[in-house]
Order: structure tokens, then C-alpha cells, then sequence
């Protein structure tokens, strides 16, 4: 019964009209699936993408400041170690 349709709808208008129509409503959906589905998902992934970003460049902030933090220490360490090996007296060994 549906290849009687298609042969009789075929024959009246030929296959090039019924391949356009039939483009031409396969654009038509995959046009209204991309704005009614992919658009809404991608503004919802762009809100996501921004607060990751924020959150990354925090962390990279932190990591700037804890990296100037330990430079810090080790360098009052050296200090501490070139002041306590300086302070002793020359010249004076203990024997045991």
C-alpha cells in the first residue's frame, strides 16, 4: 500500500521534487533540534566553562602566592645558616 503511494507521488511529481522536499524537511528539523536543544545546552556549558575558568585562575593565584611564600622561608633559612656559620669563631677547633 505505501510503495503504491510513493510509486504514484514519484511519477507524478519525480524523484528531483520529492529529494528537495525531502531536504528541505530535513533541514527544517535539524534546524529546530539545534535552537530548541543544542542552544539551550550550550548557554548552560558557557555559565559552567566561565565559573571553571574563575576557578582555575584562583587556584593559579594561590599557587603564585604559596610558591612566593616557600621562597621566602627557604630564603630566611639560608640567611640563618650563613648567620649561625659566620658567627662562629675562626680558628677555635674542640678536641675530644
Amino acid at each position: 500500500m505505501q510503495n503504491a503511494i510513493i510509486i504514484d507521488l514519484l511519477n507524478q511529481y519525480g524523484f528531483a521534487t520529492i529529494a528537495a522536499i525531502g531536504m528541505g524537511w530535513f533541514i527544517y528539523f535539524i534546524y529546530k533540534y539545534v535552537t530548541t536543544e543544542i542552544k539551550v545546552k550550550l548557554g548552560e556549558m558557557n555559565i559552567v566553562l566561565i565559573a571553571l575558568i574563575d576557578r582555575v585562575r584562583m587556584l593559579d593565584n594561590d599557587i603564585i602566592r604559596l610558591k612566593s611564600k616557600v621562597n621566602t622561608v627557604l630564603e630566611i633559612q639560608e640567611n640563618e645558616r650563613r648567620n649561625t656559620k659566620n658567627s662562629k669563631p675562626k680558628g677555635t677547633t674542640k678536641k675530644l
